[in-house]
């Protein structure tokens, strides 16, 4: 069974920038895609970045600009750097990996256990 580890979440103040780490238990070599998506209390899942097994990226417009996924093929890791964060980007940051045709917080085949990410003063 495919396991994806999550790793960096807390509490950051707003405009401060953190990265969240998601190390899997297979190849990443392996999943065409990898992505984080947030689920805030209330609020439906939002996909946050996505990265191609080719190094495809794709983010939000609600990211765009402050969100950078990389993926490490030798450390089986990838990596949400966020910069310029703001309260309303608390929420609980899932790793995803899938081999369809796109990735979406309801499209995917491996999922982490989240990680919390509280932007607050």
């Amino acid at each position: 069974q495919v396991q994806l580890v999550e790793s960096g979440g807390g509490l950051v103040q707003p405009g401060g920038s953190l990265t969240l780490s998601c190390a899997a238990s297979i190849s990443i070599s392996s999943i065409y895609v990898m992505g984080w998506y947030r689920q805030a209390p209330g609020k439906q899942r939002e996909l946050v970045a996505g990265i191609t097994r080719g190094g495809i990226v794709n983010y939000p417009d609600a990211v765009h600009g402050r969100a950078t996924i990389s993926r490490d093929n030798v450390k089986n890791t990838v990596y949400l750097q966020m910069n310029s964060l703001k309260p309303e980007d608390t929420a609980v940051y899932f790793c995803i990996g899938g081999n369809g045709v796109g990735i979406s917080p309801t499209e995917y085949d491996y999922r982490g256990q989240g990680t919390q990410v509280t932007v607050s003063s």
